[in-house]
């Protein structure tokens, strides 16, 4: 059907196909990339294709590399004694990003979702079980703090409990920044909750 449409609906589909782009955003970057130079245009086709054809997920972690194994799991410098545990890549560029966490990550592909029809069978749950060999000392559950993202740490730490394995939480609450009377049930909770010491 796509392939029936003028080239220039074509394109707005496609990047209508991304996340959080709507028929407006879509229709702006197809007029961006009709108003580029041919080569520049071509460029940013090759990229996209090479992106795909190059990038693939660490066979350690799931997380996203070129090649078999992703410079963290590869960095002989970062402790192998703590495990983070996020829903997907991004995740990982943002706690990389802070240069203040030193261990090693497992990325689960996702987060279970019912009402999607995602269940642990379709994330990368039994891998990272397997990890767990006597040399994780501390999982750390980094999911979002959603309905889902509680429902999987929940169902992880459930799993982890009997292999003594120290198994954490990220605490969330306050933004810097954030004044309490706008905070929601949830956040406030939280907030409580991963109080520490000072």
């Amino acid at each position: 059907m796509t392939k029936s449409l003028p080239p220039f609906d074509r394109l707005v589909e496609q990047f209508r196909r991304l996340p959080g782009v709507g028929i407006k955003s879509a229709k702006r970057m197809t007029f961006a990339v009709l108003d580029m130079p041919s080569e520049d245009a071509q460029a940013f086709a090759d990229a996209i294709i090479a992106a795909k054809a190059h990038i693939s997920r660490c066979k350690i972690c799931g997380d996203i590399c070129e090649g078999d194994v992703c410079s963290v799991c590869l960095d002989s410098h970062r402790d192998q004694s703590i495990l983070c545990v996020v829903e997907d890549s991004r995740d990982v560029a943002a706690l990389e990003k802070m240069r203040e966490y030193h261990g090693l990550y497992h990325v689960l592909g996702g987060l279970i979702s019912p009402t999607d029809g995602i269940g642990p069978d379709r994330l990368l749950v039994r891998e990272l079980l397997r990890r767990l060999d006597g040399k994780v000392k501390e999982v750390i559950l980094a999911t979002n703090p959603s309905v889902e993202g509680e429902a999987t740490a929940l169902y992880i730490a459930k799993l982890i409990k009997p292999m003594d394995v120290l198994t954490t939480r990220l605490a969330y609450g306050i933004p810097v920044g954030g004044e309490l009377q706008y905070a929601d049930d949830m956040t406030l909770f939280r907030a409580i909750e991963g109080r520490r010491k000072i």
